[in-house]
């Protein structure tokens, strides 16, 4: 679940920027892809005025620190390759940036959230921006900008390596961002990844690059519901630039009130991940919905008075799993388990909300469901509702059955390493076309 954060030597030989105005140049001096200036962005016309969003201040760029530089192709080659990803779709090296923008909170609080962005070093200078969603982690530092070519962080660098300006959110209260992580909130979610966009297309000069107006959406796990909410935001409109271009999430967890509770709960999935997602969702809905008024009454003794603790976001995966038992029976009570099995009052309101990703909106652009079978974590039901949801809507949103794939023995995460460079390719099919 958790992968080794950077050194305090890799840190120290990041070079820092910080942009008074999102016009500012950076004083490392970046590495330009193609031209080394392009005009700015065009002004927006009348019939795409400021949203109330941007005139709030939402993805205005704070902060854009070099992270590290893949100098060649050779480089991202050993680097995804190390992190266990195929190198196949590798075509340039590419520059890493931490990007730190304004965004709003769960309850539409301002805030700031941090995300990674990945740029080819070669290539076109105008360039299609892809974002990337990642999966549930427990640690602040299970997030892009703070992993290098890591399993959170090497389908970025490989979509950047094929020649993608490829953007992933860290998400609220992970990264460098404050608070707690809102985890499986499908609206925080939504606004971190747009105002994360915002911000990217407000740095792109600086690194030599203009971006087109359509966005290839995909996310993991966690991250394609995520997916998703970005991409019916950007449907809506809700950005006066970028506009939806295709949708590829993989593995998730889309009927989670519904399938993904109710397979959890019969036994169907890996037993420690289970007790690990119960956990999480119990204390994670309860700190923005009020599920309950004391831990007690949904965990059993000993958990009861350690497990919130476990999800502050500065304990690893590790302790994560140290600090749970292995059955669902040693970590809830009669009423834990009866509030997810039947979820009422707030938690099935929120959950409502969650599970509305593939059922309340009709996507034009194209939408493939990407899953692998026998995944111990996320049940294949979720995407089977999904794309019977999409159809029902008339949208046909082929699934991808990637088969018995593994990472660390885990199908689950092996989907996200064997689905990132078929994506790759169809996204660049679309872009081709």
């Amino acid at each position: 679940m958790t992968a080794p954060a950077p050194s305090p030597a890799f840190r120290a030989r990041r070079c820092r920027v910080v942009l008074r105005t999102v016009a500012a140049t950076a004083c490392c001096g970046l590495l330009l892809s193609g031209p080394a200036a392009l005009a700015a962005p065009a002004p927006v016309s009348p019939a795409h005025a400021t949203t109330p969003a941007e005139a709030a201040g939402r993805g205005t760029l704070l902060s854009a620190e070099r992270l590290y530089t893949l100098d060649t192709p050779q480089a991202v080659t050993s680097d995804l390759t190390a992190a266990g990803f195929d190198a196949d779709t590798v075509r340039y090296g590419v520059a890493a940036y931490r990007l730190v923008y304004r965004t709003v909170d769960a309850h539409g609080r301002p805030t700031t959230a941090s995300g990674l962005l990945a740029v080819p070093l070669r290539g076109t200078p105008r360039l299609r921006a892809v974002s990337f969603a990642h999966g549930t982690g427990s640690h602040k530092d299970d997030a892009p900008s703070a992993q290098r070519a890591a399993f959170v962080s090497a389908p970025v660098i490989a979509h950047a390596s094929a020649g993608a300006f490829a953007v992933a959110p860290d998400y609220l209260g992970m990264g460098t961002g404050p608070g707690l992580h809102p985890w499986m909130d499908i609206g925080s979610e939504t606004t971190a990844s747009l105002d994360m966009l915002r911000a990217a297309r407000a740095f792109a000069p600086s690194t030599g690059h203009l971006l087109d107006r359509e966005v290839m959406v995909t996310g993991f796990s966690q991250g394609a519901s995520a997916a998703l909410g970005l991409g019916r935001a950007l449907q809506a409109g809700e950005d006066h630039w970028f506009r939806l271009g295709a949708l590829a999430p993989v593995s998730g967890a889309y009927d989670f009130g519904g399938a993904e509770l109710r397979a959890l709960l019969a036994g169907e999935l890996d037993p420690k991940s289970s007790v690990v997602y119960a956990a999480y969702t119990l204390v994670a809905f309860n700190r923005l919905h009020s599920v309950y008024d004391d831990p007690g009454e949904v965990f059993r003794e000993p958990y009861a008075g350690t497990v919130e603790a476990l999800f502050d976001g500065a304990h690893t995966g590790q302790e994560l799993m140290a600090g749970t038992p292995g059955t669902l029976d040693e970590l809830l009570t009669e009423h834990g388990r009866g509030l997810l099995a039947h979820p009422t009052g707030a938690l099935a309101e929120a959950l409502r909300t969650t599970d509305a990703v593939c059922t309340d909106w009709v996507p034009h652009a194209p939408v493939r469901l990407y899953m692998a079978s026998g995944d111990e974590q996320a049940t294949t039901e979720n995407t089977d509702r999904c794309r019977a949801a999409l159809a029902g809507n008339g949208v046909h949103a082929p699934v991808i059955d990637l088969g018995a794939v593994g990472y660390h023995g885990s199908r689950h995460l092996g989907s996200n390493v064997a689905a990132t460079p078929r994506i790759i390719r169809w996204f660049a099919g679309l872009t081709r076309r």
